[in-house]
């Protein structure tokens, strides 16, 4: 560990902060229908939009009613890519130049599922596999898609919460509208631009073949990298134009890239704690949800950091020099601290981005990022998955928070009773079955055995890995694992539905039974939700059950191979 590499981690942090508190005033605009200094602009767009669409935006839904809007262009546009990636080989030239030819339809419908639910999860080689014109009409509007839904599932959610007797959640096509002009695409044209002057490609033109300085040929692939690299950080999506993710020199050529990547894959999650405080109206209930997610996140990457830095003893045994830390899988332009920082800010999002190889980590560093996302990505989450997650967790906690005393639990000034208790429940058991159980059924059949790349406890950390991250849309994965098989493509992409909208809709019932009760005025008797110790009792929920969910999970994986490794055994 050096000094430097903590100063890189805090000026991080902080940069973090300076972001998502103005943008999350921004945001409670934009779910307030507010002007903005972008509506003189973008104004006529937004209403020509609404009058070819024949919508009226200030017409409100129900919670079924949004809960079907979302659903309906969720299956519309899975119809779209799955098409796409299937007739991909009867694009034009200029579309396909490399020839690309059409995807497996097994691959093609995880790949589907996968964009869709903001999860990004790739069992192909991008630069292999997926011809011009899919990234862009494809994938990239989906980049655009699953975090603009997220956010207005998050928009609706809070304002449940705010309003009293609410039974209108806003309108879900004016919320993507909103979110999509005002939000999404200027901050990703400023983005784009900054990394194409730091050198990432922005170009149709077909790969180009060079002979190298021994004589030998190769093949470097090219494309539209810029545009989608921005969005797939923005939107918390991850899914990478390259292999190599933003470990690829044309993804992450430089620090500043890397530097705007981290800030940017987690900057929309921050701010949405920040504008849930706006919406509502008391801030100080969106900072203490901002500081919650923020704290687990730090201790995170404290924990990831001093496990990377220390190398692997058994290496340091033969002679080879610990200074540099586990350099195993990891660019040296960024090394063991933003290597950490890079891997622990994607898992406590929704993003599968990654600039350094999960499956090289130490144990003790790889079960950070497992256990990030087997907290359900609240910390700070995908861009609007985060927010209505944490959310519920709330409700959790304030229903402990009642037994302890006595009282009916209430959070915001509304009454928590049975039904918004078992639905909260409901949401997080969903996650921990699909996690659980499908990688239990995974490593006692041939088919999941035979996708590992490593034995022993390691090899239970990689399916348990991408069980995980399929089912929080993280996206992400042990490298060693080969996920394209008829097991997992369509294993995965069922747990991609459920942790997408098996989470979501039980939180939007929440919502819909939350939103018509009265708000009642704080007594002598409430539970304070602005202070320390609703910030500790909300972490401490989170913490334990993650730990009481998943930690035999863990003790056979991670941390088995921590203890062989010690005894000088390795998988």
């Amino acid at each position: 560990m050096t000094w430097y590499g903590w100063a890189e981690i805090a000026l991080t942090f902080a940069l973090v902060a300076i972001v998502a508190f103005p943008l999350g005033a921004y945001l409670a605009k934009i779910a307030s229908g507010e002007p903005v200094f972008l509506t003189p602009v973008l104004g006529p767009v937004e209403h020509g939009f609404y009058r070819l669409a024949g919508i009226d935006p200030k017409k409100g839904m129900g919670w079924q009613t949004y809960v079907f809007a979302v659903l309906m262009i969720s299956v519309l546009h899975f119809a779209f890519l799955y098409a796409l990636l299937r007739l991909q080989n009867f694009l034009p030239a200029f579309l396909n130049p490399a020839g690309m030819g059409a995807m497996p339809a097994r691959t093609s419908f995880n790949t589907a599922v996968s964009f869709l639910s903001n999860t990004n999860w790739q069992n192909y080689s991008g630069e292999q596999a997926v011809a011009y014109g899919v990234q862009m009409l494809g994938l990239t509007v989906h980049n655009f898609l699953s975090p603009a839904v997220g956010i207005a599932a998050a928009f609706a959610v809070a304002r449940a919460f705010g309003v009293q007797r609410v039974k209108e959640f806003g309108n879900f096509w004016a919320d993507l509208t909103r979110i999509t002009l005002y939000v999404l695409l200027p901050i990703v044209v400023v983005m784009t631009l900054v990394f194409m002057s730091q050198g990432l490609p922005q170009t149709l033109a077909n790969y180009a073949h060079v002979t190298t300085l021994e004589g030998a040929q190769q093949t470097i692939a090219l494309g539209p990298v810029a545009f989608q690299e921005a969005i797939k950080e923005l939107g918390t999506n991850g899914g990478g134009f390259f292999n190599a993710n933003s470990a690829h020199p044309f993804e992450n050529p430089t620090q500043l890239t890397n530097l705007i990547e981290m800030v940017g894959l987690v900057s929309i999650s921050f701010a949405l704690a920040i504008a849930f405080g706006h919406i509502i109206g008391d801030k100080k209930q969106g900072r203490v949800l901002f500081f919650t997610m923020g704290l687990i996140l730090l201790v995170g990457v404290v924990c990831a950091y001093v496990a990377e830095a220390h190398g692997n003893p058994l290496l340091s045994a033969i002679g080879v020099d610990p200074s540099q830390g586990n350099m195993e899988g990891k660019e040296m332009r960024f090394g063991a601290p933003l290597s950490s920082l890079f891997g622990t800010f994607a898992t406590g999002t929704s993003t599968g981005a990654v600039n350094s190889m999960h499956d090289s980590w130490m144990p003790l560093g790889g079960i950070v990022p497992i256990f990030l996302m087997e907290l359900g990505e609240v910390s700070p989450g995908g861009v609007g998955s985060g927010l209505y997650g944490i959310l519920a967790y709330c409700v959790i906690a304030m229903f402990v928070a009642g037994l302890m005393v006595g009282r009916t639990p209430e959070y915001l000034g509304k009454k928590l009773g049975a039904k918004e208790v078992k639905l909260a429940m409901l949401a997080f058991l969903i996650l921990t079955l699909s996690i659980l159980a499908g990688t239990a059924y995974s490593i006692v059949t041939a088919s999941g055995l035979g996708s590992l790349s490593n034995a022993g406890p390691h090899g239970l950390s990689e399916m348990l890995y991408a069980w995980s991250s399929a089912t929080e849309n993280n996206g992400s994965a042990f490298a060693g694992l080969s996920g394209d098989t008829n097991l997992l493509d369509y294993g995965l992409g069922i747990a991609m539905i459920l942790g997408r909208f098996g989470f979501w809709i039980p939180v939007m019932a929440i919502a819909g039974s939350l939103g018509p009760k009265v708000k009642l005025a704080p007594s002598a008797g409430t539970f304070p939700t602005h202070g320390l110790l609703f910030m500790c009792l909300l972490g401490g929920v989170i913490v334990i059950m993650g730990g009481l969910q998943f930690l035999p999970a863990l003790s056979l994986g991670p941390i088995a191979e921590h203890f062989t490794m010690l005894a000088g055994k390795t998988y």
